[in-house]
């Protein structure tokens, strides 16, 4: 891993969004939108919700960031916006909040918001990339729908004035959480892009993972907990990943970490530096066959890859059909049994 030199930055006329957004990320946009009941609550939420009532909170309760104000913010966004060639310049806001957090809302006119907590934790190459990864979100489209995910997860308990069945809402917001995380790393290839730097990438997800002691973490031993993490265990624990990803709304930092490591090694971000890649202009021209079909090529690719041991199963069970169900049901059966036995001794009160 080498860090290019901040003076030699390339810049990237008329860049596509296409070029960063990871597979998954479009792919489960597409799936999300066609989820029935999905224009429903996209048209009831964009009526009821005001772009200015969002944005005149955080000039009430937050510091917008211009030449004045957060000026090393301002210059950062500034050099991404001319690095990725964006159209438009998204307003930036800092917050005062503990909590390390960094996000991009907005129905019509995206804004970014960045705590305190974020700003104390990361230093000046780190800030470009989050900042970076922000503005990719913004011109990816990914604003309205985190700014839907927002709204939905505030009423989800109270789903009566929404015209769809709560069992249906839920379903969005599921596949909602699960568009958030695949955005994510699209929103770090963009990051990736604008800073070009990529230990500063990887020690923002070691600082978000493990706090500000960076000096007492090592690039290579974290990255490697990735492998670590997919090649570990047995079918259970391929199971229990599941389970502990369902609420989340980002991946975990060392799985982004290393999917941005593969985007690398693929070769992809060099041709990208290059001047290899698609253009705004071509947009129109591009088929969602074609983006479907690009992304089941990376699908069938990771997943023939993959040392998870539940994708493992999966691939057994295509070879064999009748052995790999039997161990399937073996195996999750007792780890449903071994958490039942659990949840009924925590609430009868034993350890």
């Amino acid at each position: 891993m080498t860090t290019s030199p901040d003076r030699v930055r390339t810049t990237f006329p008329g860049i596509s969004t296409r070029t960063w957004e990871h597979p998954a990320d479009r792919t489960a946009l597409v799936t999300l939108r066609s989820l029935p009941g999905f224009d429903v609550v996209l048209r009831t939420l964009s009526g009821l919700l005001q772009e200015r009532q969002h944005r005149l909170l955080y000039l009430a309760t937050a510091v917008r960031v211009d030449e004045r104000q957060f000026r090393t913010l301002h210059h950062l966004r500034e050099d991404c916006v001319r690095i990725l060639d964006a159209p438009t310049t998204p307003e930036l806001f800092v917050l005062q909040s503990p909590q390390v957090n960094a996000f991009t809302i907005g129905m019509d006119r995206p804004f970014t918001v960045l705590t305190t907590g974020l700003l104390e934790l990361m230093d000046t190459e780190e800030l470009r990339f989050v900042v970076g990864h922000e503005l990719g979100h913004a011109l990816s489209g990914h604003a309205v729908y985190r700014t839907m995910l927002i709204h939905l997860l505030r009423v989800s308990a109270s789903v009566g004035w929404l015209p769809v069945g709560g069992w249906a809402l839920r379903g969005i917001v599921a596949a909602l959480m699960e568009w958030s995380r695949k955005s994510e790393l699209s929103g770090d290839r963009a990051g990736l892009l604008c800073g070009q730097d990529v230990d500063a990438s990887v020690r923002v997800h070691m600082k978000t993972a493990g706090g500000a002691l960076v000096k007492e973490m090592n690039h290579g031993a974290f990255l490697s907990q990735a492998d670590d993490y997919e090649r570990s265990g047995d079918l259970r624990d391929g199971v229990l990943k599941l389970l502990n990803l369902e609420l989340q709304s980002h991946p975990f930092s060392v799985l982004r970490a290393a999917e941005l490591r593969r985007w690398i090694q693929s070769g992809d971000y060099d041709r990208v530096l290059s001047g290899d890649y698609p253009r705004r202009d071509q947009d129109r021209a591009t088929q969602i066959t074609d983006e479907m079909k690009a992304a089941a090529r990376t699908y069938r690719t990771n997943f023939d890859q993959s040392d998870d041991p539940l994708i493992r199963t999966v691939r057994t069970l295509g070879r064999d059909v009748g052995a790999a169900a039997s161990t399937v049901a073996h195996e999750v059966g007792d780890t449903v049994a071994k958490l039942g036995k659990r949840f009924g001794d925590w609430r009868g009160g034993g350890n």
